[in-house]
């Protein structure tokens, strides 16, 4: 699934393309919403919040995709061959010079821009960790809620209502650095260890938005040696909204449910 990076830097991309541009021609594969209504607005705003992608127009209107597990957004020249199959297209905007696809993705909306704020998804995030300044004890006050004090952390900072940009592979990464238990219970993690594994997500996560490429020590090596210590990697299922891939060391990350 595409993280907080991975959506800084798709909306990098179509910006420049689509932004102070006029749509000249909108299409949602059905059934969608009624894109129509975005011809002849002017693209103003193109960005990302946590896994979300907002784009918004002088119309008052704002589309938002989430891209899931398979969904992407792909950037053409008019009549150049797109890469994916035109069945797969779930919103097509066409605008002078470039025409901007979102291939497979399960969530598109159309909106009006001023009920953001009442948006079901949008106004429950929680601070994004690529937005300066971050509000790092904000995404602490919510991580200590107590509806989330028995939470394991590696499920907690998935949770994009507490934090929003983490996704698998930077979880298990911070995790693997910080050396803590993806099973800790939050209630079990000091305020001070909380701000270290924010601030390692976040620059997982920036370097992943600069340079398209995060750090990876862990995340898929299931069965190798652990880069640190040697110890072999683990991987289970973990759940949380769903079913995500834990990998950590056992050496250095010791299980609190194995503790004498």
């Amino acid at each position: 699934m595409p993280e907080g990076d991975t959506l800084a830097r798709t909306a990098a991309r179509l910006r420049p393309y689509l932004v102070g541009k006029r749509v000249t021609a909108a299409s949602a594969r059905a059934p969608g919403p009624q894109v129509e209504r975005l011809v002849g607005a002017t693209v103003t705003e193109v960005e990302a919040a946590g896994k979300n992608l907002l784009i918004r127009f002088d119309n008052g209107l704002e589309v938002r995709t989430h891209l899931r597990l398979r969904g992407s957004w792909h950037r053409y020249r008019p009549g150049e061959r797109w890469l994916r199959a035109p069945s797969r297209a779930r919103l097509v905007l066409e605008v002078p010079g470039a025409v901007a696809v979102c291939f497979d993705a399960p969530t598109v909306e159309l909106f009006e821009q001023r009920v953001e704020a009442l948006h079901p998804t949008l106004s429950q995030l929680g601070p994004d960790l690529l937005k300066e300044p971050v509000d790092v004890e904000e995404a602490v006050r919510r991580l200590r809620d107590p509806s989330r004090a028995t939470l394991p952390i590696a499920v907690a900072l998935l949770d994009q209502r507490a934090l929003a940009g983490i996704g698998n592979e930077v979880k298990n990464e911070t995790l693997w650095v910080a050396k803590r238990s993806p099973w800790t219970p939050v209630a079990e993690v000091g305020d001070e260890e909380l701000r270290r594994l924010i601030d390692i997500a976040r620059e997982q996560l920036r370097i992943g938005a600069e340079t398209g490429r995060r750090p990876r020590h862990i995340y898929d090596t299931a069965g190798r040696p652990c880069p640190r210590c040697g110890t072999i990697i683990r991987v289970v299922e973990q759940a949380s909204d769903l079913p995500r891939l834990t990998y950590w060391c056992p050496a250095c990350q010791t299980d609190p449910r194995n503790a004498a």
